[in-house]
């Protein structure tokens, strides 16, 4: 029996979920995946492998004390239950000398949810095909993440969310020469081999542009267009605590003049916590569930902030599915109505913006955020690609850009799930179209 699969979970919820003298409530919350990883050198495999793991999170509640523990999983029924009716016995032990908690806040209402997707994904065979194919004669570096990923939750008080998605994430680089390079990614629930060729065979077009003389750009303030991809750089910025409720109460939020009507975004601006369209679950670990969707911004007015289960009880706000650090999963930048096809004769003369990284605040208080550009980069003349930007530095307020600064947003927008595989793949994502501002300012 496979750890992402739903009778495993539900065989360890009926043995570990049951009202037990000494606690209100035992939850279990579990963590799993089946994903293939496959690096690609020269597009070439360099390195290939299966991993597929699972961890459950015990924890008791008594009052207003709450201990938990997590368990790592084997995969064997009869092995994983003995370990964790184990670790129940040892957690109810402790429990009795866990300190009061006085911002404890657990869900009352007892809710189930069901989301059992199965997307179309490459085998690696497939997948290993189709680089190659695409790929010819490139030197294409690459790294790909795809498989069933799951998060479950139950309590003894009948609750039961289940949630089980198929995704893939391929980024890549194409090298020019050295450090000089176009990189891509492609993500989703369903493989299309004729898109991933079409993405490969753009970015090597653009090869050629990478081996001319940079134009050299001197500080100043320029009319930019912004990719997804770049975009999504500066919006995970913004979700360090711009949209937190205890950041907005504390003044440390980037976006504190929004909330004091300070400073206001361009109209066309529409942000949302918008679980329903992502790939996030619609629950929490401790059981909550999560509203479709949470209005952040509209109209670019603040309208709302993501409230975890603690903040909730310290300022007396409703709860609506906010991790611990209130950082969003499923942020959701609403698209315009800028043809793709139109971007770079909307630009007409200026930067094309493909990637940017080393992204942080250097004024957190005004949105401010400092970063450089990376990788393909362009200066646009005419509405034409004509030659490399070397790289540069940028200074400036995300209020601004997205406020006075703010042109156009593209009519689509993309999901761009977070790629980090350390200790276990995410779930969070971020859905946002391409941007162009006028007066990015360039420092260095």
């Amino acid at each position: 029996m496979a750890v992402t699969d739903k009778s495993f979970f539900e065989a360890l919820a009926a043995e570990l979920c049951t009202p037990v003298p000494g606690a209100d409530r035992i939850t279990i919350y579990l963590r799993a995946e089946a994903s293939d990883f496959i690096r690609f050198n020269r597009a070439a495999v360099r390195q290939a492998t299966h991993v597929q793991q699972g961890y459950a999170t015990l924890a008791g509640v008594h009052g207003t004390r709450r201990i938990e523990a997590t368990v790592t999983l084997t995969g064997q029924i009869d092995e994983d239950l003995s370990a964790l009716r184990a670790e129940r016995a040892t957690l109810l032990s402790q429990l009795p000398d866990v300190p009061e908690d006085p911002y404890l806040l657990l869900p009352h209402e007892v809710s189930s949810s069901h989301r059992h997707e199965t997307g179309t994904l490459p085998s690696p065979e497939a997948l290993v095909l189709a680089v190659t194919s695409a790929a010819k004669g490139l030197d294409f570096v690459g790294f790909y993440a795809g498989g069933p990923v799951v998060r479950a939750f139950a309590d003894s008080r009948g609750q039961r969310h289940w949630h089980h998605v198929e995704s893939f994430h391929i980024d890549w680089c194409l090298y020019q020469q050295a450090d000089k390079a176009v990189k891509t990614a492609y993500a989703g629930t369903h493989w299309d081999p004729a898109q991933f060729a079409q993405r490969v065979a753009t970015a090597a077009q653009r090869l050629p542009l990478l081996a001319q003389a940079p134009r050299a750009l001197t500080p100043g303030a320029y009319r930019a267009y912004f990719t997804p991809i770049a975009m999504a750089e500066l919006l995970g910025t913004l979700g360090w605590g711009g949209f937190g409720a205890q950041a907005r109460r504390t003044g440390t939020s980037s976006l504190s003049r929004l909330e004091l009507h300070d400073a206001q975004m361009h109209a066309m601006v529409q942000m949302s916590e918008d679980t329903a369209r992502s790939i996030a679950p619609a629950f929490t670990a401790e059981g909550f569930a999560k509203p479709p969707a949470v209005s952040l911004v509209e109209a670019g007015r603040s309208t709302g902030t993501l409230n975890s289960p603690r903040s909730g009880r310290q300022y007396g706000l409703p709860a609506n599915g906010a991790n611990a650090q209130e950082a969003p999963e499923a942020l959701r930048l609403a698209p315009g109505t800028l043809h793709e096809a139109d971007v770079l004769s909307a630009l007409d003369t200026g930067l094309y913006i493909s990637n940017l990284w080393y992204l942080n605040y250097s004024d957190r208080q005004a949105c401010r955020m400092t970063g450089m550009t990376r990788f393909a980069c362009f200066w646009v003349e005419g509405g034409k690609l004509v030659a490399p930007l070397p790289v540069m530095r940028f200074d400036d307020s995300f209020l601004r850009m997205f406020g006075e600064g703010l042109v156009a947003l593209t009519d689509r927008a993309e999901l761009i799930p977070e790629s980090g595989t350390y200790k276990e793949r995410q779930l969070s994502s971020l859905t946002t179209p391409g941007a162009l501002v006028e007066g990015w300012r360039l420092t260095l």
